[in-house]
């Protein structure tokens, strides 16, 4: 990955991939390694591999995942995996190496946040898993160990980001995100999501509390929304907050389960919808200076989630 050759250029887009996020072996579930090969092969045959760069991932430290997590629950999810593994919840399951895959995703998502700040990249997407924007602090939940934006989130803001955007296109709500930064204005999150569906939060009075009521945005949506409906919301309700808001930095949990294709969820948004949503996000980085790194959260129709994750990258600056 790199440069054109050709032209002498290497493109602002970085990606981060490490085979360690294969380790995280769980069998017949949903959230399994086949998501990211399907990402990278069709990356391949669509040429963008070669418009990216990689950014070398890395190990999060255990003081890294401890800016969102009890330092308990962290040593709890070691011992388990290191015992054999099995399930955590009863929707995540993990085998002897999940522990270090898992550090191995937050990594990633730290060293997007280092590579944009640093001016090496304008955009990152992390292919990264496990997932993460279900965990909580001291709870694996939803397929998530550790809350990767999260942590990625308190990180920017000890390098010096005042504000920091989070945007969660995920066809779930992502409470353990939520619950991070509920009291806090200087990171703003802003989910659009399934109402009713799973962790069953998210409803649009949940706007934080404290120095953070109001930088909490919750658009829930009922089952066969779409592009259109998404859309709407986007250019009605979240933009304008936004923009008011200029972040230094825009994460996204970038979820592919909201596809009119995906199994998990009741959503109609289609691959046009996805590349419209991530138009959004890059045009109002572009208004505020900011940079964006996106990271993999769901998506478990194999070919539409490698489609969305490619035209979210076409997308990136």
């Amino acid at each position: 990955m790199g440069g054109d050759e050709r032209g002498g250029k290497t493109s602002n887009k970085g990606l981060v991939f490490h085979e360690n996020y294969l380790l995280h072996e769980t069998g017949g579930h949903p959230e399994r390694k086949e998501r990211l090969m399907a990402i990278l092969d069709y990356l391949g045959e669509e040429s963008l591999l070669a418009q990216m760069e990689l950014v070398e991932a890395r190990e999060a430290t255990f003081q890294e995942v401890a800016l969102n997590h009890h330092p308990d629950y962290i040593e709890e999810v070691r011992r388990f995996c290191e015992g054999g593994g099995g399930y955590l919840d009863p929707d995540t399951v993990v085998c002897k190496d999940s522990y270090r895959a898992a550090l191995w995703a937050v990594g990633g998502a730290l060293a997007a946040v280092d590579a944009v700040l640093e001016g090496k990249f304008s955009s990152v997407f992390c292919a990264v898993r496990p997932p993460g924007h279900h965990a909580l602090r001291s709870k694996a939940m939803g397929f998530c160990i550790f809350n990767n934006v999260a942590v990625a989130a308190h990180y920017a803001r000890n390098k010096g980001v005042e504000r920091v955007l989070i945007v969660d296109w995920d066809a779930h709500h992502g409470n353990g995100t939520q619950e991070a930064f509920y009291q806090d204005p200087s990171v703003f999150y802003f989910s659009t999501h399934q109402w009713p569906f799973y962790p069953g939060t998210g409803k649009a009075e949940e706007r934080g509390e404290g120095p953070g009521l109001g930088y909490t945005l919750n658009c829930p949506l009922p089952p066969g929304s779409g592009d259109e409906e998404f859309f709407r919301v986007y250019d009605r309700e979240f933009l304008p907050l936004a923009r008011d808001y200029r972040p230094g930095l825009i994460l996204v949990s970038a979820g592919y389960d909201g596809h009119e294709l995906d199994p998990l969820s009741s959503l109609e948004l289609t691959t046009r919808g996805y590349r419209g949503l991530a138009d959004r996000v890059v045009q109002l980085a572009r208004e505020v200076g900011a940079s964006v790194v996106a990271l993999l959260e769901g998506g478990y129709n194999l070919l539409t989630l490698a489609q969305s994750v490619a035209t979210t990258i076409e997308a990136l600056p």
